[in-house]
């Protein structure tokens, strides 16, 4: 085992400059990749944790003002950003409607909370979202970058026959550098591919949460409107 972990370290360090090239553009990439995983994360787990921590006071507190006051350590929670943007807008209607503002719900309905509670959503998304499509670039890129590798090396054995003849001196190099060329470009997708659809799955469960969420706050203005 020992021995073939050297022989490839001799390929990578014997490697010419274009392979070579292809070579640390990918294990940068691999680098990149998993420094987002590991953010992403910690990221997904620290927002679980905060939405639970957030319906656990919005569904304990008395009123709305109670919620935002016990949850104001919790802004990069969703639900949280959610209630805010909603709790200022219903602030908003308060504020212009006064105790008229039964009967403008009941002519006009919840437009502008529903718009409120829609900028919200978009703005945890795009703090859940950071990140995650670069996963989706790195995947689908590398093993191009890797395959530009091993056609290189491919052209490399091709020279070396041409110039020694068909030996295995000639064509081993070439056909070696081609060799791990694709298997780090694989090393490099693989794992962000893999990420990237788990990822994206968590975002689409928390996004089902916070629709069903908005609909509960909705439900909760026009029960306690006079509040």
């Amino acid at each position: 085992m020992e021995s073939g972990d050297l022989d490839i370290v001799k390929i990578i360090l014997s490697s010419g400059p274009i392979v070579m090239g292809v070579l640390i553009l990918l294990f940068f990439a691999s680098i990149v990749s998993w420094a987002i995983i590991f953010k992403k994360i910690r990221n997904l787990k620290k927002i679980d944790k905060d939405n639970n921590e957030f319906l656990n006071a919005y569904y304990s507190c008395e009123n709305l003002r109670d919620v935002q006051l016990k949850t104001e350590h919790l802004p990069n929670s969703p639900f949280k950003i959610m209630f805010s943007e909603g709790l200022s807008e219903l602030d908003n209607l308060r504020t212009k409607f006064g105790k008229e503002i039964k009967d403008h719900v009941r002519d006009f309905g919840t437009n502008s909370l529903e718009r409120a509670l829609k900028k919200g959503a978009n703005e945890a998304n795009l703090k859940m979202g950071a990140l995650i499509p670069t996963l989706a670039s790195i995947g689908s890129i590398s093993p191009f970058v890797g395959l530009f590798g091993t056609v290189w090396g491919i052209i490399n054995s091709f020279t070396g026959i041409a110039q020694g003849g068909a030996t295995l001196d000639a064509v081993a190099p070439g056909i070696a550098e081609a060799l791990v060329a694709t298997a780090v470009g694989l090393f490099a997708a693989i794992p962000a591919v893999w990420f990237f659809n788990k990822f994206s799955g968590e975002t689409s469960k928390i996004n089902i949460k916070m629709e069903s969420f908005g609909e509960g706050f909705l439900n909760n203005v026009e029960r306690n409107l006079d509040e």
